[in-house]
């Protein structure tokens, strides 16, 4: 909000001795002096602010500043994430993951997902734990259900080697819900409905770990 009034002449900081204004239906209300333009925003209790001061002379429209500050922040977050729609974050686990740890990697995709970015998920199998896939797709399809109101499934679970990939993509007007119930907001120690299934690092892709 500061960064917008600093960049935008608002009522006593409008230099220009006359202004074109426009009212706030955003009718024009013709050629005045700021002072006469400054005394028709106040009697509206609302505030006069320039708004094409290049222009000769400069134009003036009468409006809630304090309004069109948080709608200029709002698109400012709206196009932020937009930009953000092509990266793509890759969270490791491993079949067998605690509570604590499953909580924390879940905090990280919501996260990821309410931020607009598209999410891998790369279940790691070693050793013997290649004898127990079902563990690691029954861990996927429970993460599928915990990230469902943020995040919808691009690619179902695929099995590279040793790896298992699943996909997702943030979902549509997905709105930053609440904490579940008994999830603490830093991702406390919430118990796990399947107990412990070991777990590793959150990664963006091709860059360091989280």
């Amino acid at each position: 909000m500061i960064r917008i009034r600093s960049l935008i002449r608002v009522n006593n900081q409008i230099r220009a001795r006359a202004v074109r204004t426009i009212d706030k239906d955003g009718k024009q209300a013709g050629i005045m002096t700021a002072e006469q333009a400054l005394a028709l925003a106040r009697s509206c209790k609302l505030d006069l602010v320039e708004v094409a001061p290049n222009l000769d002379p400069p134009v003036c429209r009468i409006m809630d500043f304090g309004k069109y500050q948080y709608q200029q922040m709002k698109k400012s977050r709206v196009a932020k994430k937009k930009s953000m729609g092509g990266k793509l974050k890759e969270i490791k686990l491993r079949p067998r993951i605690e509570a604590h740890d499953y909580q924390v990697k879940l905090r990280h995709a919501r996260d990821f997902l309410e931020k607009g970015c598209k999410l891998r998920f790369r279940l790691v199998y070693r050793g013997r734990e290649l004898a127990h896939m079902e563990m690691g797709i029954n861990l996927l399809k429970r993460i599928e259900e915990d990230v469902k109101d943020l995040g919808q499934v691009e690619m179902y679970p695929k099995t590279f080697g040793r790896n298992v990939i699943m996909m997702f993509a943030p979902r549509p007007g997905a709105s930053k819900p609440r904490p579940a119930d008994g999830q603490k907001k830093d991702g406390g120690d919430a118990k796990a409905e399947n107990e412990p299934l070991g777990g590793q690092a959150v990664q963006q892709d091709g860059a360091r770990q989280v």
